[in-house]
């Protein structure tokens, strides 16, 4: 009952595999058609019970054909990534939202996008809204020739990867950039691993960034499982 009253019912019609572990997702609802949506807004999908549920971020919606596409990760093991492996067309699923969860629509000027293979979503939700001439998209990831296989199935053209090392190196290479990029007057969207975030959330507040040219939010955080 509980399911009914807050979850829409949703059908899988297309599951495409785009690299290992990532799943472009379809799905269809005549619920969906009444809904509006900005890009940013999450989709909670329940792992087979109202109360365990994994978030994701639209790629598009189209409330006139009643349908969204998702991009989703499976990495490691849990509910959500056990979901996506197995997921195929014409499975069901019951989904809240879409909610509001980083609304990026009314920025007005550039925009510096930090994030990870979470946050491709939302960079794809971006670029889909008329922001390609003015984000510069910045992810850690664990694969960059994945990565390219999966923002090329997006139909990116322009985006800096850099590789994940384990002490977190990585992240003095783009901080050394935060300076000018602060100084050329962009809005700074810090997304994925809490702990990244944190560390350039510091850096920025060192360069005195005004607090309304900073959002954030943490996709997941080691050790803890299905961040809102």
């Amino acid at each position: 009952m509980l399911r009914r009253l807050l979850m829409r019912r949703a059908t899988v019609t297309a599951c495409e595999p785009v690299a290992e572990g990532f799943r472009l997702i379809t799905l269809e609802s005549p619920d969906f058609r009444s809904l509006e949506w900005t890009p940013g807004d999450k989709l909670q999908i329940a792992m087979g019970s109202v109360f365990v549920a994994r978030t994701y971020t639209p790629i598009e919606w189209d409330a006139e054909a009643g349908r969204t596409r998702i991009l989703a990760y499976a990495h490691g093991a849990g509910p959500g990534s056990d979901w996506i492996r197995d997921l195929k067309a014409g499975d069901a699923c019951d989904v809240f939202g879409p909610r509001a969860s980083l609304d990026v629509s009314w920025i007005p000027g550039p925009v510096f996008l930090f994030g990870d293979e979470t946050a491709f979503g939302l960079a794809a939700a971006m670029r889909r809204q008329g922001y390609a001439d003015k984000v510069e998209f910045v992810f850690e990831v664990n694969d960059m020739a994945q990565t390219r296989r999966v923002l090329g199935a997006l139909d990116f053209r322009a985006f800096r990867p850099v590789e994940r090392q384990p002490d977190d190196g990585h992240l003095m290479e783009i901080e050394t950039r935060l300076p000018a990029l602060a100084a050329s007057g962009v809005t700074f969207v810090l997304t994925g691993r809490s702990v990244a975030i944190q560390r350039m959330r510091r850096a920025l507040k060192r360069l005195e960034l005004p607090v309304e040219r900073l959002m954030t939010k943490a996709y997941w955080a080691p050790g803890k499982a299905g961040l809102d």
